[in-house]
């Protein structure tokens, strides 16, 4: 008697990191997908378990609500913008830096076009999804005020937290503005040209006044190809700008 052949171990989905951020990301795409399809109210957690693939009880250790799932990477791009943070020079302007990791909020919908323009649509003609989205957006600002407040304390700013919560106000209007100015163009818009032209006004309006020797004007030119991304781009562009 023969044995039978060993069967590969199989991998359950979710079972590793990259697994849970694609399975996220599935249950994300397939809950757009019915929420245009169906209605928000009409669609069940079961039928989004379903379309992804997986059961209810899935659906649950990823997301504790249905209008979570609009915003699934949330936790992913706050981890970014942390480790942006934690990363960043001690001597490089915070403001430069709290704008750069907010760049990956644009390069997070920029990445995915079709789920942000449905998400988009449904923002603006279902209330609590518009309630969940200022959420999301608060928590990005909070997170934007607690870096800055930290970086100005360290610099001796006496008005650290007021300044930390106005420039983050700012950061957060100038991303909101760039990105609702992409979706409405469909995506067409050069939402990278637009985000460097936004958070440029930001930085050079926190930045501390220059010397008057330093007053003469300089034409600053950087290249860089259509592929690279927001955040870095930001960083590139102030890079400039510093050494100019």
């Amino acid at each position: 008697m023969t044995d039978s052949p060993r069967r590969a171990p199989v991998t359950r989905a979710g079972a590793t990191p990259a697994g849970r951020r694609r399975l996220r990301r599935a249950l994300a795409a397939a809950a757009v997908d019915l929420f245009v399809a169906k209605g928000y109210e009409a669609t069940t957690v079961d039928e989004i378990a379903a379309a992804a693939g997986v059961g209810r009880r899935t659906f649950f250790r990823y997301f504790d609500a249905k209008d979570d799932v609009l915003f699934a990477n949330h936790d992913e791009i706050v981890a970014e913008m942390e480790e942006t943070f934690a990363a960043a020079a001690p001597d490089r302007d915070p403001v430069e830096v709290a704008c750069a990791a907010v760049g990956l909020v644009l390069d997070s919908y920029a990445a995915e076009l079709d789920v942000s323009l449905k998400r988009f649509t449904l923002t603006r003609t279902v209330p609590s999804l518009r309630d969940k989205e200022v959420a999301t957006v608060d928590r990005y600002q909070r997170v934007l005020a607690r870096y800055l407040g930290a970086r100005f304390t360290e610099q001796g700013d006496e008005t650290a937290s007021l300044r930390a919560a106005v420039a983050a106000a700012a950061i957060a209007a100038a991303n909101n503005h760039v990105l609702r100015r992409w979706l409405r163009s469909g995506g067409q818009d050069d939402i990278a040209a637009s985000a460097a032209e936004a958070f440029a006004l930001v930085i050079d309006a926190f930045r501390a006044e220059p010397d008057a020797a330093d007053d003469a004007e300089t034409t600053v030119v950087a290249v860089l190809t259509t592929a690279t991304p927001l955040h870095a781009v930001i960083a590139k562009v102030n890079a400039a700008l510093n050494e100019s």
